[in-house]
């Protein structure tokens, strides 16, 4: 009888464990759910406003017209690949965006202005350095 607490007892401390180590990856796990919003705990920005290609910046409207042509770009870092590793736009393989500098008048630098594009023809805008992102539309 004592034999079979003892496995019964070390049976419960298995499965208590087991269930510790589920609730934890489970907690780690912020992968959406088949047909759900894709929105994660991780995620800062939590939707795409859209904004209107004829609202942005003068600067931006013309790095939207050099993407068009294909360049030339004024900044080597133009069209390098954007990681989207904060996961602000929405999932795709690595190489998917790709990012361009929008000219900020009177600084130096390339400054924190980005236009991101995707090769399904999605652009998006961010004025602070990718904190934060718009969907340019038409």
């Amino acid at each position: 009888m004592k034999i079979i607490f003892n496995k019964f007892k070390y049976l419960l401390l298995i499965l208590g464990l087991m269930a510790l180590v589920g609730s934890a990856v489970a907690q780690r796990d912020t992968s959406p759910a088949p047909g759900a919003s894709g929105v994660t705990r991780e995620r800062v920005q939590l939707s795409l406003a859209d904004v209107s290609a004829k609202a942005l910046p003068p600067e931006a409207r013309e790095t939207l017209k050099l993407i068009e042509k294909g360049g030339p770009y004024p900044y080597d870092r133009d069209g390098i690949v954007f990681g989207n590793f904060e996961k602000r736009l929405p999932i795709k393989d690595r190489g998917y965006y790709q990012e361009f500098t929008v000219k900020t008048p009177g600084v130096s630098h390339r400054g924190a202005r980005r236009i991101v594009a995707g090769k399904g023809g999605e652009k998006y805008y961010s004025d602070d350095h990718y904190k934060t992102f718009k969907r340019i539309v038409p």
